[in-house]
């Protein structure tokens, strides 16, 4: 019989976030839908620029509000039940918008749409805490932050798909929400359980997961006296809370601004068809996919061989110049090839930050405060992202041009340079210095 010491370790957790991959990956797949849709819906219900900044920003508004709830719900009720209610009712008011027809119509049910999205990521931050390692969960956040660059790659030319064999951009939408509800039932077979109870794990994985959660959570609630939960208003008196959180709004407005107004600003700047548009979409976000897994991967690497708090603080703040420049370049930019260059660059920049930020939640907060920790961090980066495709469409029609708004995603990335200073990536919060 073989023995615990020479039995090989299962990779059931890393199934468990190939599920919210996927489940990420459709998430995303469901918001740049509307984005790819919009000029045909702008064209066939006379939106103007303007309105249509007001609808991209409902999203963010349900979106917005519901992600403290949700971080709670989350740890109260478990990620697992909480992604498969969320994970229907997206798919449902999905199917819906494509039935509307009025702008108000419109501006209400993507706001539920929003709401419905928001416990993916403050119920995936949990999961980190229950499955991983914190060697490990960068690269977690990784693979799950590389679904929202994925879903937009390969939405522009899945939507474009669904465009021509749906018949138009209502066919697209319902067409959308039913991918959604099939590949929540499919996921949720993994994403349900914890190493206690999954089926799948053998004994030396599930050993080895508790016995690096116990010795990390041991530690930590020596240090915190004892506590496994300090609740939110604890968290708001930490300079390491808003260093986080207001590098995270930086990074939201940057990326929600691209996702939203990108294909706009390709289409309308290079006068090319959203066919053109598709396939550039799916370069800059696949270039985005490859940062968030290749910067997971660095930043454990360099985390396990380094100070943390320096890692992430030096990352964070390369990344961002990198970032600004490609912003300066863009607004500068002649030719759709270069406008595509520019943005992938970009890209793969920022959705590297993504993950950076994506493993902050479980690596700062006690036990039993991941999920509303990172409902609180989503929450105040999505207020940037609701005003921001807002601001955009502001900028764009009073101006008539995109380079103030491009100027804007400038300003952002140096925002990441700076926020993170405060951040301490090498005692959770509530821990006795």
């Amino acid at each position: 019989m073989t023995t615990l010491q020479s039995e090989k370790p299962t990779k059931v957790r890393w199934m468990v976030f190939g599920s919210l991959l996927a489940l990420c990956t459709v998430n995303y797949i469901d918001r740049a839908v509307i984005s790819i849709c919009m000029p045909s819906i702008e064209a066939d219900l006379h939106f103007g620029p303007a309105l249509v900044g007001v609808i991209l920003s409902a999203f963010f508004w349900g979106y917005t509000l519901m992600q403290i709830p949700s971080g709670w719900i989350a740890d109260r009720l478990g990620p697992g039940k909480t992604i498969l209610g969320s994970g229907i009712l997206w798919g449902v008011f999905q199917v819906i918008t494509g039935f509307l027809s009025s702008s108000s119509a419109f501006m209400a049910v993507r706001a539920l749409l929003g709401a419905s999205e928001a416990p993916i990521y403050p119920a995936s931050s949990k999961l980190q805490s229950v499955w991983l390692t914190k060697n490990e969960r960068t690269r977690g956040a990784a693979i799950v932050d590389a679904g929202s660059a994925l879903g937009t790659a390969i939405g522009g030319p899945l939507i474009i798909a669904f465009l021509a064999w749906f018949g138009g951009w209502r066919g697209a939408l319902m067409g959308a929400g039913v991918f959604t509800m099939v590949v929540v039932l499919i996921c949720y077979k993994f994403v349900h359980t914890t190493p206690d109870t999954n089926k799948m794990i053998n004994k030396a994985e599930r050993e080895y997961i508790d016995n690096a959660l116990k010795a990390e959570y041991e530690s930590e609630q020596m240090a915190s006296g004892g506590k496994t939960s300090l609740g939110l208003p604890r968290y708001l008196r930490s300079v390491t809370f808003w260093g986080m959180v207001l590098g995270f709004v930086c990074y939201d407005c940057f990326w929600y601004g691209l996702m939203t107004w990108g294909p706009m600003y390709l289409s309308q700047v290079f006068k090319v068809n959203f066919m053109a548009v598709g396939g550039s979409i799916f370069i800059i976000f696949g270039c985005g996919v490859i940062g968030s897994l290749f910067g997971g991967y660095m930043i454990d690497t360099m985390c396990m061989k380094y100070d943390p708090s320096k890692v992430v603080k030096y990352a964070l703040a390369g990344l961002g110049i990198v970032m600004a420049i490609a912003m300066y370049l863009l607004s500068t930019a002649t030719s759709m090839t270069l406008a595509i260059v520019y943005m992938s660059v970009a890209m793969f920049c920022e959705k590297w930050v993504g993950a950076t930020f994506w493993m902050m939640p479980a690596a700062i907060s006690q036990k039993d405060d991941v999920g509303i920790v990172a409902g609180a961090m989503n929450f105040m980066g999505n207020i940037g992202g609701a005003i921001v495709p807002i601001l955009v469409g502001m900028i764009v029609t009073l101006t008539g041009s995109y380079y103030w708004a491009i100027i804007l995603f400038m300003a952002f990335a140096i925002g990441l340079c700076i926020f993170p200073i405060g951040i301490n990536m090498n005692k959770k919060v509530g821990s006795a210095s």
